[in-house]
């Protein structure tokens, strides 16, 4: 792990943005922390394979979100963070919650109930401020596919907040 010095420091300034992604993904800060941890691990044991022409935050999200797969695969299914759990746990933390805690709780359950294909583009491209060809790169899939995955989740986020109940999305399948 005798990783150069600039890409060090390239790593230690990409953490926050890193960090971020990762809470988008898990809705837990505990599990966020130990996705980050996963990805900069891996990033210092495969410094060798990262291209300096690349961005490395594209790098390190490819790495999380890889990362994150296979947690989902081993686990096998998803927990997510019921917002009563959460006003619960921030009540019995105490301190200000803050003016938009209604808001924030909102947002965080109408996350919640998109699907991770929709989620994950939809955070990527409107938090990270990503293009959607390096989202394309990041989740591996065409770059049409994270323009209409991002298209959808936009209309269901906003159909959630304005509090009417949305049509279940239908499955899309491959047809060979």
């Amino acid at each position: 792990m005798n990783a150069p010095p600039a890409f060090r420091r390239r790593l230690l300034e990409s953490i926050p943005r890193l960090r971020r992604y990762a809470r988008s993904l898990s809705f837990d800060s505990a599990l966020a922390d130990d996705l980050t941890q996963l990805t900069l691990e891996r990033a210092l044991t495969r410094w060798r394979q990262f291209d300096e022409r690349r961005d490395i935050l594209v790098w390190l999200l490819s790495i999380a979100h890889n990362a994150h797969l296979d947690a989902l695969r081993r686990d096998s299914r998803l927990s997510y963070a019921d917002p009563v759990d959460l006003e619960q746990a921030q009540d019995a933390a105490g301190g200000d919650p803050g003016v938009d805690i209604g808001l924030r709780l909102d947002l965080q359950a109408a996350l919640a109930r998109l699907t991770p294909q929709q989620r994950e583009p939809l955070l990527l491209v409107c938090v990270e401020q990503l293009s959607y060809a390096e989202v394309a790169e990041v989740m591996r899939i065409p770059v049409g596919t994270v323009m209409s995955r991002v298209c959808r989740a936009r209309a269901l986020l906003r159909r959630f907040l304005e509090g009417e109940e949305a049509a279940a999305t239908p499955v899309l399948r491959r047809v060979v």
